[in-house]
């Protein structure tokens, strides 16, 4: 079953009346300070791990981290230095090309 939505009434509306319409609900209503306080931001290297579809397990043994390290990471116990960064920023913008990688250093190591 598709729902179809008619937005023709907001983009009909100026920002004003969407801000004011937005205010007037009352399940939509801003954060607080003390609210931004309490939430916790999802670490970064969730989203790769789960954007690319791989537990944890499956994606400390791809890339070659400790599953204890990743676990901290994500759990936010530990921050990742710089050079766990940039490697996760690696994987972000070419995970197979790392991976590729990693396995051609394992395959050339390995007689």
């Amino acid at each position: 079953m598709k729902i179809k939505h008619d937005w023709s009434r907001l983009a009909a509306m100026t920002e004003e009346q969407r801000h004011a319409a937005a205010l007037a609900d009352p399940d939509a209503q801003p954060l607080s300070g003390a609210d931004m306080d309490r939430m916790k931001l999802t670490p970064r290297l969730k989203i790769i791990r789960r954007a690319l579809g791989l537990t944890q397990e499956e994606f400390a043994a791809r890339y070659q981290i400790p599953l204890g390290t990743l676990r901290d990471w994500e759990q936010g116990a530990k921050k990742p230095d710089q050079a766990a960064r940039a490697y996760l920023r690696a994987i972000a913008g070419d995970p197979v090309g790392v991976q590729r990688a990693l396995v051609c250093r394992l395959q050339r190591l390995i007689p």
